[in-house]
Formats: C-alpha cells, sequence, structure tokens
C-alpha cells in the first residue's frame, strides 16, 4: 500500500523513478568503459594514394589486416598464414557476396601481400578492395 500525503486517501498515482535513474547511471558507466575496448584497432601504417574516388567500408565488410610484423587478422581475430585459407571459407561458408578488404602496412614485403593475396584467391573469393590512406598535396 503506497503512502500518501493527501487527505482524500486515494492511490498514490505518481511513479518513483529513482531505481530507473540508478540502473541507467550504472549502464552509462558501463558502456563508457567498454566503448575504447570496443573501438581498438590494429596500428597500421597504410600507404597513400592519389585517388579521388574512395570506398567506404561498413561494419558488415571482410576486413584482412597485416601488421607491420606480418601478422594476420580478420575482423580483430588473429590468424596464422597457414589457417588463413580456412578461416576465410569459414568466414564467406553463407555469405552471397564474397568480397574482401585487405588493409597491409606499407612496411610489408610486396612479395608477402601477394601471397597472402593468393590464398584469398585460393578460398575463393571472387573480389579484393585494397585499403589506403588518402595522400596529402602539401598545401
Amino acid at each position: 500500500m503506497a503512502i500518501s500525503t493527501r487527505n482524500d486517501h486515494g492511490p498514490l498515482s505518481e511513479i518513483n523513478v529513482t531505481p530507473f535513474v540508478d540502473v541507467m547511471l550504472v549502464l552509462l558507466v558501463i558502456f563508457m568503459v567498454t566503448a575504447p575496448l570496443i573501438q581498438q584497432q590494429v596500428d597500421i601504417d597504410l600507404p597513400a594514394t592519389s585517388s579521388k574516388k574512395s570506398v567506404a567500408v561498413t561494419e558488415q565488410d571482410v576486413v584482412l589486416t597485416i601488421d607491420k610484423k606480418q601478422q594476420l587478422s580478420i575482423a580483430k581475430t588473429k590468424v596464422g598464414v597457414q589457417d588463413l585459407s580456412v578461416k576465410l571459407k569459414e568466414v564467406f561458408r553463407n555469405k552471397q557476396k564474397k568480397e574482401i578488404y585487405l588493409r597491409a602496412d606499407k612496411t610489408v614485403p610486396y612479395g608477402f601481400v601477394v601471397k597472402v593475396m593468393a590464398l584469398v584467391k585460393n578460398a575463393g573469393i571472387d573480389r579484393m578492395g585494397m585499403i589506403t590512406d588518402q595522400e596529402n598535396d602539401g598545401g
């Protein structure tokens, strides 16, 4: 039974929002702490190009990253070179659009990048895009 300070002794129709505010503040703190962890990416120094046309990569697109130490990762999951084809076949098993984007550090040897590209092609991927930085004109 609700306690009322009115004289009519009817039911109290006001909602107590204090527990709701407490829960929302706890959720806010949780999201503030976890958000930086979710957006952590591999540090890659991408080669620059002077291309005027840029392609927007979305969250649904599969991105293969090669870092400075020639370590591979697909969607922030580390993958060995020997396991790449198997992992790609697993990722693209139920996808109609077989398209992948390659992010390679500019210090990675050309031969290693070509080797990875061949593994991607052998895994049955139809299309591959290269992610680069925009080249500055200097002015």
